[in-house]
């Protein structure tokens, strides 16, 4: 049986964390492995254990969760990290991702993501709510409108795109899992990962929300 993915959660609205909990629960591959009302309890709390992904609050007295993140990264203490915030400043997203942060969800709409931003962190793989991801295309494209004039797809590339690879990219710009995108395009999970990461390195990019917001750039979806 593979094991569950161990989440941690750390707010200081007690009735926030039951909610979170309550959806949790409803999954059999996650586990909860407790929770911390500060700032600080969570270092302590980080310091002797070790968990699969971290749920976090921004906005937390005496510590907050940037001051978390650095202290994180400071201590070398390793995490997988979804940050929950009203705040839907594109600026506060890309400091959190900076600092380690894989995921970033909106309160207002972390009930529809939690689940699946929890299962892609825990692989590595960053996750936005659908508003967050919107503000962070927009923030790069309207930058890159300043900087350059529009190029041709092909005249960028050193490499061009083969049809599955197309295929591949627009599935993963409309926030597709690797498991859905296999099951559409009738190819393997590994087949799908191989050509993610073909993707990024032909586009020259970091991961998938670079390759989403390159598809944007170029009008591909």
């Amino acid at each position: 049986m593979k094991d569950k993915i161990k989440v941690h959660i750390a707010d200081d609205h007690k009735i926030l964390i039951e909610g979170v909990i309550a959806l949790i629960n409803t999954d059999d591959s996650l586990e909860i492995v407790g929770y911390s009302l500060t700032g600080k309890e969570l270092i302590d709390w980080t310091s002797n254990n070790e968990i699969d992904v971290l749920i976090l609050d921004l906005s937390m007295p005496v510590i907050d969760g940037i001051e978390v993140l650095k202290i994180l990264k400071r201590k070398k203490i390793p995490h997988k990290t979804i940050l929950l915030s009203s705040y839907d400043d594109v600026q506060i997203v890309k400091k959190v991702l900076n600092l380690g942060a894989l995921g970033y969800l909106s309160k207002s709409s972390a009930s529809m993501h939690i689940l699946k931003a929890i299962k892609a962190v825990a692989k590595n793989e960053q996750y936005f709510s659908n508003d967050i991801q919107r503000d962070l295309l927009h923030l790069y494209t309207d930058h890159k409108a300043t900087k350059i004039k529009k190029k041709s797809l092909e005249s960028e590339l050193t490499e061009p795109l083969t049809e599955r690879e197309r295929d591949v990219l627009k599935l993963i710009s409309k926030e597709y899992s690797t498991s859905e995108t296999a099951e559409l395009l009738n190819i393997s999970k590994h087949t799908v990962e191989s050509h993610r990461k073909s993707l990024i390195r032909k586009l020259n990019v970091k991961n998938s929300i670079g390759i989403a917001m390159y598809a944007v750039k170029h009008n591909m979806i």
